[in-house]
């Protein structure tokens, strides 16, 4: 584990955590503050042996998410494993350090907590200074277990309880014999109880954590606000299907933010505009590297391409200005996502957290609910990338399902190449008005798209070697605990999901 350094502008290397005392660690404010700071590294950096790829919420984060799904294609070997349903326990490296290096996050986030409540207990550094910093803590293990939920058990729906397997919900830190010996025999809750600590973390995070009015920052969104634990509430709340809570949350954050005037406005921008909640800052000395940055990855090195599945959509308006240059780079014709635009020095931030997805959340949520105010919030997203917005915003649906469908479309073009389609995928799986069943087909593996199969408004066409779709009853549906883990954990050995 390593504890790192930064000014509120970049992040540096400090020395190995097992090279330092714990006391000293949280002996003073100025040491408090880096210890915080490690462990927004060990979220934006991550390891793959022994590289920074971005595990597990820089890059690594929006390319498995995408890779999952339909709507982007894997065009080289990267990550061919996990949009081809082909990992295994021990050697999808990818999945591997998907859940070591959330888990090494979660326990970062462990020490801090800890060591804080310590501090402040001694005086160290203030009540109300401690808590913020605990608060973050508490954003970060919320965030990374709700995750892991995501791709290593089935949705909270899959039981009517949720009593199903959920994962291992680690509250202490690996800081000494006992707390070691502890998380390695640690077993799975069910998805209600990790469903419920996460929400309980996030409670807290958003009790003890400042207010984006008064969190300074210099050079960017550097420390999350308790903003972020409700946005990524309504994101939680809508996974377990709480359509009231969702809206609940969202409402707290009316007036807080409003949405860019342009959609590209928001990466032109990415630390200036009035809509990022909670995105982890890069910067040209301090950034995951061509194998971790996503300006590297979805527009230097053209790793990942966006599908003709979504592109062809006949639903998506050929006007839309999402469709245009700013936001998509085109090579002979093939289509490539112009998000991340800082190819040279890769300090594109990576945004995990938009006000335009709570808009959407809400909408969504009230649309299920019969709630006709729901209009507003999905047409604040889509009109402002309407080329008329008076004649083409919408104005009803038929029925329900209609209404959520065409949310659930907007999501999809809206949050292209940022890494939300997995989550969406996983939630809808027999769902009661918008169902999915298992894992979209998906344009072929391992090369660039055929130009010629982009064609806007005449739907993609599956062709012989493309990536079958993976039914939900599959096994595969959810990811192998590693073997690592298993190997060393006797109760996770015995509670692997199915099939593997």
């Amino acid at each position: 584990m390593l504890f790192v350094s930064c000014t509120e502008e970049n992040v540096i290397e400090l020395e190995p955590y097992n090279q330092i005392s714990e006391n000293v660690a949280f002996d003073s404010k100025e040491n408090i503050i880096l210890s915080v700071n490690g462990m927004y590294q060990a979220a934006q950096v991550g390891q793959y042996n022994g590289a920074g790829r971005g595990y597990p919420f820089g890059a690594a984060y929006f390319q498995q998410n995408d890779m999952r799904g339909e709507d982007m294609v894997n065009t080289a070997a990267f990550y061919a494993i996990t949009y081809a349903n082909t990992w295994d326990p021990s050697g999808a490296l990818n999945t591997v350090y998907y859940w070591i290096d959330t888990y090494r996050l979660v326990n970062r986030a462990n020490l801090v907590i800890e060591g804080v409540t310590k501090a402040i207990e001694k005086g160290v550094i203030s009540e109300a200074e401690g808590k913020d910093f605990i608060g973050q803590a508490m954003f970060f293990r919320a965030f990374s277990h709700y995750e892991l939920l995501n791709f290593f058990a089935r949705p909270y729906k899959f039981t009517s309880d949720a009593s199903h397997l959920g994962v291992p919900y680690r509250l202490k830190p690996s800081n000494s014999v006992a707390t070691i010996d502890e998380n390695i025999k640690l077993g799975r809750g069910t998805v209600a109880q990790n469903y419920a600590q996460v929400l309980s973390d996030l409670d807290t995070a958003e009790n003890y954590m400042t207010s984006k009015t008064t969190r300074s920052t210099k050079n960017g969104i550097v420390y999350a606000s308790k903003e972020a634990a409700i946005a990524l509430k309504t994101r939680v709340y809508l996974s377990k299907g709480d359509f009231p809570k969702v809206i609940t949350e969202a409402d707290k954050l009316n007036g807080k933010y409003s949405l860019m005037s342009d959609p590209n406005a928001p990466f032109a921008n990415n630390y200036g505009n009035t809509e990022s909640i909670f995105s982890l800052e890069n910067s040209a000395t301090n950034n995951p590297g061509v194998n971790g940055a996503l300006a590297s990855q979805y527009n230097g090195r053209r790793l990942i391409a966006i599908s003709p599945v979504i592109w062809n959509e006949g639903s998506w308006l050929a006007t839309d200005k999402r469709r245009g240059a700013s936001m998509v780079l085109s090579v002979s014709g093939v289509l490539f996502s112009n998000k991340y635009k800082d190819t040279s020095t890769l300090t594109d931030a990576s945004p995990l957290l938009r006000y335009a997805e709570v808009l959407l959340n809400r909408a969504e949520a009230k649309a299920r609910l019969n709630d006709p105010t729901y209009l507003a919030d999905l047409n604040a997203v889509r009109n402002r990338s309407l080329a008329n917005p008076s004649t083409e915003q919408y104005t009803a649906f038929a029925t329900k399902a209609d209404a959520v469908k065409a949310i659930l479309l907007e999501r999809r073009i809206e949050f292209l190449a940022e890494g939300l389609r997995w989550n969406t995928i996983h939630r809808l799986q027999h769902d009661d008005v918008a169902p999915m069943s298992g894992i979209p087909q998906k344009y072929k593996n391992g090369a660039n798209p055929v130009a010629a199969d982009y064609k806007i408004g005449i739907p993609y066409v599956f062709k012989t070697g493309d990536v079958p779709g993976l039914a939900y009853s599959d096994y595969r549906f959810v990811w192998p605990i590693p073997t690592l883990e298993t190997s060393a954990n006797p109760t996770l050995a015995a509670q692997q999901n199915p099939g593997w």
